[in-house]
């Protein structure tokens, strides 16, 4: 199939606003905390921030490692207009390094080939548009790095009446932060683990700031935001950890933030690591909901409670799947038609009916181009 939509040829390379100079001649960029100090023609950590003409830029601006059309469920997000599709997309590079990266060949990335396509933000939110998506979404790396073009896609997608999702580790700066979360309407953010000693050795970061963001969303903004945390065998996966993390969750975010356990799948610099079984995910998740979170989900793995969405109030089915395809909603107006308990989220009158579907998209000169 073959829409004709006309993709302008962009210039890839941006000014951005957060950076600072230093006295020895160089630039700090103040993105995200890892504060990354370049002399000119130097890359930051991320890759695709750079300095250039004594200043910090965004070199990927317009240019993506690919499209797709996802099930929104796939994010992952449960509560927020379930079975809809929505439009993925994303760039190259990370300002994190986890030796554990499910999308390594994208996020670590070092070549511009990477970014293969040319899109520019009217381009993406025609092609969203036309393609029946009811959301935009940037993934597959880390948004955070490429704010300038999110935030103009998003700009772009607002006049549409489409939405705009992030998957993101939250690992940004409080300036930036409130500019990027700014346009959003939706987020899924990372916790790596509950442990600062973890992010340092195994992620490349700092466990504050992350909770810093979860704190900000919650308390500064209207984003609907859900947490995933990717279990990782003798690494994350203590009663201990998922006892702190849910406890935390419950105190500092509230009961009704979904949280995803997903499981480990051995790649990039942990092959050696054994995948998450089971009964260490289904164990978590009890832990979770004894500590008093209300929807607590597993995520890579066949398991159809752990896909349910359940009344807070009675425990009633509100929203049955099977991966990613919804067989029963049982929604009235957002509310459970047993007990009349609202659930949390961005709810519908109906569900979507996108199903399990992947679909790539092409985006080009010619059109857009599916398969």
């Amino acid at each position: 199939m073959r829409i004709v939509a006309y993709v302008e040829k962009l210039v890839s390379t941006v000014q951005t606003e957060y950076w600072s100079r230093l006295e020895d001649g160089r630039v700090v960029c103040e993105l995200c905390p890892r504060a990354c100090k370049l002399r000119e023609g130097q890359r930051g950590l991320c890759f695709i921030r750079a300095r250039e003409n004594d200043s910090i830029v965004l070199t990927s601006y317009g240019r993506s490692s690919g499209f797709c059309v996802d099930p929104i469920e796939k994010k992952p997000l449960n509560h927020f207009l379930p079975g809809t599709p929505v439009f993925s997309f994303g760039t190259a590079g990370c300002n994190l390094t986890c030796k554990f990266c499910q999308n390594w060949d994208i996020s670590k990335s070092r070549e511009m080939e990477t970014l293969a396509d040319d899109a520019g933000p009217e381009d993406i939110a025609d092609a969203a548009e036309r393609l029946g998506c009811r959301s935009v979404a940037f993934t597959y790396n880390d948004p955070v790095i490429f704010l300038e073009y999110a935030r103009d896609v998003a700009a772009a997608c607002r006049e549409r009446g489409l939405r705009t999702v992030a998957v993101t580790a939250g690992y940004i700066n409080p300036r930036p932060r409130e500019e990027f979360f700014s346009f959003l309407d939706a987020a899924n953010i990372d916790l790596k683990a509950f442990d600062d000693e973890f992010y340092q050795r195994v992620a490349g970061g700092r466990l504050g700031p992350v909770l810093d963001t979860l704190r900000y969303l919650r308390n500064e903004t209207d984003v609907w935001f859900e947490v995933t945390n990717l279990l990782i065998p003798d690494h994350n996966d203590s009663d201990d950890a998922v006892g702190r993390m849910s406890d935390w969750i419950v105190t500092e975010l509230g009961p009704d933030v979904p949280l995803h356990f997903s499981a480990f799948h051995p790649n990039y610099k942990m092959r050696d690591v054994p995948p998450t079984p089971r009964s260490t995910l289904r164990r978590a998740r009890t832990i979770a909901k004894n500590a008093g979170i209300h929807h607590v989900y597993l995520g890579n793995v066949h398991d159809r409670e752990g896909d349910t969405t359940f009344c807070a109030g009675c425990g009633a089915v509100l929203i049955e799947r099977n991966w990613y395809e919804l067989l029963t909603w049982n929604l009235d107006e957002g509310a459970c038609p047993d007990c009349g308990t609202p659930c949390a989220g961005v709810f519908e009158r109906r569900a979507g009916t996108w199903g399990a579907r992947r679909l790539a998209v092409k985006l080009g000169r010619d059109g857009i181009a599916l398969s």
